[in-house]
């Protein structure tokens, strides 16, 4: 997935995954809590490719299956290849692969919604949505987080979009089987304006290709791609009038001043508070007052009392009397197992990397920033932050032995290339639009959904996501500074799971449950 990170400097190529770049210049409870209206989705999706398809030529691999949704099969195309990107003077400047299903090509189908789907990184493959959420086949992993030893075990995915909309897994430039051409420069592409500028083009390209401009269109970005898809809805539009019909961010960061731990920036601390309070009640790590509670009415408690007390006290800073600052550093203390002395020690002010080690030092164990529901071990338990990031090495290796079986024997690829599961080539990432400043494409998406009044955003978060806490995503849509009626086009969904919180099947299930929802509507 991401690098293993072995001190803190390397920590900032890892810090992001499927993800997400924190080092710039500036879950869910019961199944079926979070929907509108219950939907009743017990499919059971078996998948078979048909043994006589073989790739039509080196650039494109197509090959037929089926799937069984409920009580229907479909039938359903797969083509694993490449699309051109292009220049204002008709030169190719890369290749971009991706794996798009189509559930069939009748003219009737053109008009069947149509879903892009990315991850971040920046620099990650698509891999994580692919295999872990969206398509026909997913990555089976212990739903309680605990690490297991066969890897990559691929099974039929019974919560896969697929039955809804047609799916079409995009690699940006450099990652997967995506590669520029030689001797173009890379950094035409590896930045925040440039990578908005490629993918736009794949995506005008494919439809204008495979004639989809009648179908409903839509978006699903994880991590970075939030930010990714959030930009896009405005290049799409501004560039090719392509208008959306839907955005689904998994996992967002759409303004990284949430997540960027600087000198005098507060907002982190209060972003990230529930997110502690929900791993410390994950791990045992409170007192039986909160403990007992259900996850959901603990978290309303910590939710009132950082956007209320905690907020108050950081904006105060050296004026916070002594009294108060010991008042709110109890609170902190009995929300989060950490002890009263250390909160006072951080003067109130705890990050992430130093939450990760100090929960569970007394037990010599440290928690994952991906899904804090996952332990780690360092060399020793002393020093303020973790050598590696549990969760990150108990889902690299399953997804990147996945993918490469599944290209070859299930999509017929013939590629002997590294796919660039997560491509260092892409550094150094270009933000060069936001000089002096925090990245965000906040601006971008509050300007595609006030001009397009239709368009509608589905936000899933995880309550154990240590990379993007799913509070920094409440402060940033209670920001966007849109109308009322446009306001209601905004669905938040959280699960109990991390960052990928479609590892734990329990709020896939769920994610999937309300995913038709929202296409519905």
């Amino acid at each position: 997935m991401q690098n293993l990170i072995t001190s803190p400097k390397t920590r900032i190529l890892f810090s992001l995954v499927v993800g997400c770049f924190v080092q710039v210049s500036l879950a869910q409870d019961e199944p079926g809590e979070n929907a509108k209206s219950p939907v009743q989705l017990e499919q059971v999706i078996e998948v078979s490719a048909d043994p006589q398809s073989k790739p039509r030529d080196s650039g494109h691999s197509i090959t037929q299956h089926t799937a069984k949704i409920g009580d229907k099969t479909i039938a359903y195309e797969a083509t694993a290849g490449t699309l051109p990107l292009v220049n204002d003077e008709g030169k190719k400047t890369a290749e971009v692969f991706f794996v798009a299903y189509v559930v069939n090509r009748s003219e009737n189908a053109k008009k069947r919604p149509l879903t892009f789907c990315f991850n971040g990184g920046p620099g990650s493959s698509s891999v994580w949505l692919h295999l872990g959420m969206l398509g026909p086949k997913r990555v089976k992993l212990n739903d309680n987080a605990k690490p297991e030893p066969v890897l990559g075990k691929l099974v039929n995915n019974p919560h896969s979009l697929l039955d809804v909309t047609d799916l079409v897994f995009i690699d940006p430039v450099s990652t997967g089987y995506s590669r520029p051409e030689k001797d173009e420069k890379k950094s035409q592409f590896h930045g925040y304006r440039e990578d908005l500028n490629s993918v736009g083009q794949f995506i005008h390209h494919y439809v204008t290709k495979y004639n989809r401009w009648q179908s409903p269109k839509y978006l699903c970005g994880e991590s970075y791609g939030t930010l990714r898809a959030a930009g896009l809805a405005d290049r799409l539009r501004s560039r090719y009038y392509l208008e959306l019909n839907g955005i689904v961010l998994i996992s967002s960061v759409l303004d990284f001043q949430t997540i960027r731990f600087g000198e005098n920036n507060d907002l982190p601390y209060i972003a990230f508070l529930p997110s502690y309070a929900a791993t410390a009640w994950y791990h045992k790590q409170l007192a039986d007052e909160y403990q007992s509670q259900p996850l959901t009415k603990f978290l309303r408690e910590v939710e009132e009392f950082t956007l209320n007390d905690y907020a108050t006290a950081l904006l105060k800073g050296d004026d916070l009397p002594n009294k108060t600052k010991r008042e709110i550093a109890d609170k902190i203390a009995a929300y989060t197992g950490l002890s009263r002395r250390y909160v006072l020690q951080s003067n109130l002010r705890i990050r992430m990397s130093r939450f990760a080690k100090e929960l569970m030092r007394r037990e010599d164990e440290t928690v994952g920033r991906l899904d804090s529901r996952y332990k780690g071990a360092d060399r020793d338990s002393t020093g303020d932050s973790y050598s590696y990031d549990p969760s990150s090495a108990a889902l690299s290796g399953a997804y990147t032995s996945a993918m490469y079986h599944y290209l070859r024997t299930e999509l017929k690829t013939t590629k002997t290339e590294p796919y660039e599961i997560l491509s260092s080539q892409v550094h150094p990432w270009s933000y060069k639009p936001f000089e002096n400043r925090y990245v965000s494409s906040t601006e971008s998406l509050r300007s595609a959904m006030t001009e397009n009044p239709f368009l509608k955003v589905f936000v899933a978060s995880g309550y154990y996501d240590l990379a993007t806490p799913y509070y920094g995503t409440v402060h940033t849509f209670r920001h966007l500074m849109l109308r009322k009626p446009q306001q209601e086009n905004v669905t938040l969904k959280y699960y109990r799971g991390g960052h990928m919180m479609y590892v734990h099947e329990p709020s896939l299930k769920t994610l999937k449950s309300d995913l038709v929802e929202f296409y519905r509507e």
